[in-house]
């Protein structure tokens, strides 16, 4: 994870995994995040808390977008995973500024360092068919 954008991406996996599992706010879990010095530093502090507070508040809309990709349903998908899909199709469906490429490639990434084995395989395939939708300009 080198820059700014890819760490913010990291810490809001890590947030949005423990919003997933523990069902708190997203709000609180975000404070926490943003008040520990070790998980802050050098990260996009504002795509940060946009990513925690954006996923959470649009999190059916944005299963809705994975859901006809997936070969399961998302609740039985990994939990590390399932944080990774939600931040990639966000990013795919919201911020166009940021290429296909590499919304898939910072995805792949996060799925190698916090996932399972194969799990970047799983992840790179579900969002290459959720981008042919959100992205067929970009193709």
């Amino acid at each position: 994870m080198s820059g700014p954008r890819s760490r913010a991406r990291g810490q809001a996996l890590q947030a949005l995994y423990q919003w997933q599992l523990t069902a708190q706010p997203w709000h609180d879990i975000g404070r926490l995040f943003l008040r520990d010095p070790e998980s802050t530093g050098g990260i996009d502090e504002a795509y940060f808390a946009e990513l925690i507070r954006e996923i959470p508040q649009h999190v059916e809309g944005l299963d809705a977008l994975l859901a006809p990709h997936l070969d399961r349903p998302l609740a039985e998908v990994d939990p590390v995973e399932r944080a990774i899909l939600r931040i990639g199709v966000y990013e795919l469906r919201s911020h166009p500024e940021i290429g296909q490429r590499i919304v898939l490639n910072e995805a792949v990434e996060l799925a190698k360092r916090y996932g399972g084995e194969a799990g970047h395989k799983f992840v790179n395939a579900v969002l290459d068919r959720a981008a042919k939708g959100l992205r067929a300009h970009e193709r």
